[in-house]
């Protein structure tokens, strides 16, 4: 017997007949939220979307006008603008158009703050309450909190005449003075006046000497250097080829430096390179040589060396004549060498005598020695500038503070077809933080560093799996032989 077409389990075969099991997982979800207004069928998700639609334009007109534009007037919403102020403010009734600066600054949303219930709330508020309602009722009794008691009893005793210390300004308070606390009139030190240093020294409320050296910074060269004007985005023709001319100065010096070294390092011409043989040769050269020649010099020296004999005792001869005459001649020599000193202690005296004489005449040439006082003083100015000069520019460089040299870093500069039309269009070059970390090193607050390089502290071990082992083959086994 055939089911009724009625019947859910029914499936239709008419071509407007749906399945019913489809129907029963459609009507699966939530109705109530607008997530589940995609899942219904026909009219009812057009109906939802623009419920939605409609909710959401409400909304956004109460954040935005403070209520429906519909509901609002047109003076509310519309301002005449003829160009002719009288007659704006005439047609708008006397209010003024408002600035483009105002509306920005007005709050975008129209819907007021919540109230923040918790601004009006008291901490501990009934607590407080039922405190002060206790000590009301002793009050009436004549019972007082004890802060209250003391504060009486100080008012009977004529504590209320007593004068009131003044008390000392805060750090904030503009009206109060200024004073150096390195100087000798510091009130902090003021304290410490009268006591003694040793004593103060050792309990460390003497302040230390501040060094002169802190005053003085370790390099005279500004914090922030302002580049060369041939640096700007839009520099002038002569400005930008100016610094053109230094970028190639610099890498001509840096070309002749290298060529320098390359000079140096190279190996002449017409000399003939070393081989493996020709070292060797110069290794092994005169090492058997001079050996068996030291022997063949050693037999020489003890063959021709006289043995041992007993010496004869000097016997005592008479003067020959040579010898006279040797003694002769030395005495002579002496009296010639007494003579010649006669005669220098008198050229000596002489020439004392002719320089106090020297001295007396030059009484009268005062104004030339005062002309040639000028020129030394003179001399002596230009030198002592000059070696003023010598160390300011010495100062000037970067000290030696560690192992590395100080190196400037390269002149960021664009060639002329590397100029960027607008300051749009400009990239970026250099970094700000190298900049800083140089300029630390020009100043000598830091020494030159360099990057530190990765080094490996143990040996890498290469170790091939079992595995991967056991179905490697070797290319000169045949395939027939390949483990199955």
């Amino acid at each position: 017997m055939a089911a009724p077409a009625s019947s859910p389990s029914f499936l239709g075969l008419s071509p407007g007949a749906r399945d019913p099991a489809a129907l029963r997982r459609r009507s699966r979800g939530p109705r109530n939220r607008k997530k589940g207004w995609k899942r219904w069928a026909g009219p009812e998700a057009r109906l939802g979307r623009e419920i939605g639609d409609f909710l959401e334009d409400v909304t956004l007109q109460q954040r935005a006008t403070g209520g429906l534009i519909a509901e609002q007037p047109d003076e509310g919403l519309f301002f005449l603008d003829t160009g002719n102020a009288e007659k704006d403010r005439r047609l708008n009734k006397g209010k003024e158009k408002p600035l483009h600066v105002d509306l920005v600054l007005q709050p975008d949303s129209k819907v007021p703050a919540p109230k923040n219930i918790l601004a009006h709330q008291v901490p501990n508020g009934r607590k407080e309450k039922r405190r002060r309602e206790f000590w009301a009722k002793r009050a009436a009794v004549g019972v007082f909190p004890r802060g209250e008691r003391r504060l009486r009893a100080r008012l009977q005793r004529g504590g209320g005449s007593t004068p009131k210390k003044t008390l000392e300004k805060g750090r904030s308070d503009p009206q109060r003075g200024f004073y150096d606390i390195w100087g000798s009139d510091n009130p902090l030190d003021q304290a410490l006046v009268g006591q003694d240093s040793w004593f103060l020294q050792q309990t460390k409320k003497l302040r230390v000497k501040r060094p002169a050296r802190l005053q003085t910074k370790p390099s005279q060269v500004p914090a922030v250097e302002v580049i060369a004007a041939g640096g700007s985005y839009n520099p002038t023709f002569e400005d930008h080829q100016a610094l053109l001319l230094r970028a190639h100065e610099v890498e001509v010096r840096k070309k002749r430096e290298e060529d320098r070294v390359e000079r140096q390092l190279q190996i002449p011409a017409g000399t003939e390179l070393p081989t493996a043989e020709t070292v060797f040769q110069e290794q092994c050269e005169g090492l058997l040589e001079e050996s068996e020649q030291e022997e063949e010099e050693e037999e020489e020296e003890a063959a021709a060396r006289p043995q041992d004999a007993p010496k004869a005792a000097p016997r005592r001869e008479k003067k020959t004549e040579q010898q006279r005459r040797r003694e002769k001649e030395a005495r002579e020599a002496a009296a010639r060498q007494r003579r010649e000193k006669e005669a220098r202690e008198a050229a000596a005296r002489q020439r004392r005598e002719k320089a106090a004489r020297c001295r007396r005449q030059q009484l009268f040439r005062l104004r030339w020695l005062r002309r040639q006082l000028r020129r030394w003083e003179a001399e002596a100015r230009r030198r002592r500038e000059e070696r003023e000069a010598k160390r300011r520019a010495k100062d000037a460089l970067p000290r030696r503070l560690g192992r590395l040299k100080y190196e400037d870093p390269s002149m960021e500069v664009q060639l002329s077809e590397e100029l960027a039309e607008s300051l749009r269009t400009l990239k970026p070059e250099g970094s700000v933080l190298r900049d800083r970390f140089k300029s630390f090193q020009r100043r000598s607050l830091i020494e030159p560093r360099e990057r530190a390089r990765f080094k490996r502290r143990y040996r890498v071990k290469y170790v091939e799996k079992r595995s991967f082992r056991e179905v490697t083959l070797d290319p000169r086994t045949p395939p027939s032989a390949a483990p199955q």
